[in-house]
């Protein structure tokens, strides 16, 4: 499959409405996630340079790929970049399907200390 990708140039030099409709259409076509989340980034580069109109960009696009796809490397490498993409019940959500590990282990620390306490006595500072 012959794909055409962005060029660095084209990601810092064309308007924000031509690269929505590339990068969309772009992702339409391959259903290439990481090299989606990765061309997004890049305009969230952009906008921090500078460029206000780039702020949000592609955010319903941002949105379908992080709660619709299975996770892949790029996005849990990507993942904090887009916090501000959503809603913070959404956050915590996705959070724990984007790394189930690291949450389950937060969930059995929390549960071994709630029980540890529950046994052990009172401490004071008397003698």
């Amino acid at each position: 499959m012959n794909e055409q990708t962005l060029t660095c140039r084209q990601l810092f030099n064309l308007t924000p409405k031509t690269l929505e409709k590339r990068i969309t259409e772009y992702y339409y076509q391959t259903q290439n996630s990481s090299l989606t989340i990765k061309y997004i980034l890049t305009l969230r580069v952009r906008f921090q340079l500078g460029a206000e109109e780039f702020a949000f960009i592609l955010k319903d696009l941002v949105r379908e790929i992080f709660m619709n796809t299975k996770a892949t490397r790029t996005m849990k490498r990507f993942f904090y970049y887009f916090q501000d993409y959503f809603m913070a019940p959404e956050w915590r959500s996705l959070a724990a399907r984007v790394f189930p590990v690291r949450n389950f282990g937060e969930k059995a620390i929390s549960l071994v200390r709630s029980l540890i306490a529950k046994v052990r006595p009172n401490e004071t500072n008397e003698p």
